[in-house]
């Protein structure tokens, strides 16, 4: 990808638009992240994404669905298929995912963090396009734990119509936004901040405190794609538990609110944590290694490598001919998840 002008990044932080977990979920998954960054690491972030100017306390935040402006654009289309994977298996009876199966021959939301991961770390990239990688990481973690970010059922759930609080939409949009929203009240940067803080208190003290180890277990920035799988295993199992245990018919009479949004709601909170809390680490974990790469002979040593495929293409699995998921996804022409919401 070639990088963004100042200009073109400044134009995309005006774009307006719903968002995958929508701006509030990412907002709050990177107010989280912050708070349990290291002081090295929070000071690289804050320096690798100066290209924006933004030193305020909410530089994470700032730029976390920014990858979703980027997407909106004619020139970012060919992301799409970085904000998603969608899984073949057949909820609600079993709930699977394979990256070699279901990893599309364009990408998805595994390759893309592995990829970015690659590029952040390497140490021989410009400025910017260490920023962009950033600002892809950011959000991408995010959208890994949104369940039906990592389904293929009905385009990720895009396609099983409900109604919700009285409104006529989909039901990948009310995970994403609508019953976050329901619950916190709003979307703005302050309603973002009080979430957090209250998600930050249930992992550091409350009812996260003897999980939270457990959802970073393992995790490794040497097998990005090992990790992102993990991450996203977990999320695509909640489709069979949570999402529509009872089939998808069973969500399309009556209104979703309040049964259905009192069901899972503790569920999505649990997901934004987890979200948060693996993000902080994963950014503590990229500075590490790059810092490491510096210190043991930095351009000098890393000369003799071959700088990352910036497509992530060497990251995919073999190409295989599609199949009518991945044809559908493809009729979206650039598009991850409606927002009707009518």
């Amino acid at each position: 990808m070639a990088s963004l002008t100042k200009a073109a990044l400044l134009a995309l932080a005006g774009l307006q638009g719903v968002n995958a977990w929508g701006v509030l979920g990412h907002a709050t998954v990177a107010y989280i992240a912050q708070h349990y960054l290291t002081s090295e690491a929070a000071s690289w972030s804050k320096r690798a994404q100066g290209i924006l100017g933004d030193s305020s306390d909410s530089y994470l935040a700032s730029i976390a669905s920014w990858a979703d402006q980027y997407r909106a654009t004619a020139g970012g289309k060919w992301t799409a298929p970085f904000h998603f994977i969608d899984a073949e298996d057949n909820p609600p009876s079993s709930c699977n995912l394979d990256y070699e199966r279901d990893c599309g021959n364009s990408g998805c939301s595994i390759s893309a963090v592995a990829n970015y991961t690659q590029r952040v770390t390497d140490g021989r990239l410009a400025d910017d396009e260490v920023a962009d990688a950033l600002k892809f990481i950011v959000h991408f973690i995010g959208d890994l734990t949104q369940p039906l970010h990592d389904e293929a059922y009905e385009l990720g759930g895009n396609h099983i119509k409900v109604t919700f609080d009285d409104h006529s939409d989909n039901l990948h949009a009310d995970w994403d936004t609508y019953m976050p929203e329901k619950l916190i009240g709003g979307h703005t940067t302050n309603h973002a901040q009080t979430w957090s803080k209250t998600l930050i208190k249930d992992i550091t003290s409350g009812s996260y405190k003897s999980q939270a180890a457990s959802w970073i277990e393992g995790d490794d920035v040497g097998d990005a794609i090992a990790t992102a799988t993990r991450w996203a295993t977990d999320a695509n199992a909640l489709v069979c538990t949570f999402v529509m245990p009872n089939g998808p018919d069973d969500l399309k009479s009556g209104d979703l609110y309040p049964d259905y949004y009192n069901s899972v709601i503790s569920t999505i909170e649990l997901q934004i944590a987890k979200a948060g809390y693996r993000l902080g680490n994963w950014l503590n974990m990229v500075h590490k290694a790059g810092a490491a790469k510096r210190t043991e002979g930095g351009v000098e040593v890393m000369g003799a490598i071959p700088l990352p495929d910036l497509l992530g293409r060497d990251l995919l699995p073999a190409p295989r001919p599609m199949s009518r998921a991945k044809l559908a996804r493809a009729a979206m022409e650039g598009s991850c998840c409606g927002h009707e919401h009518d």
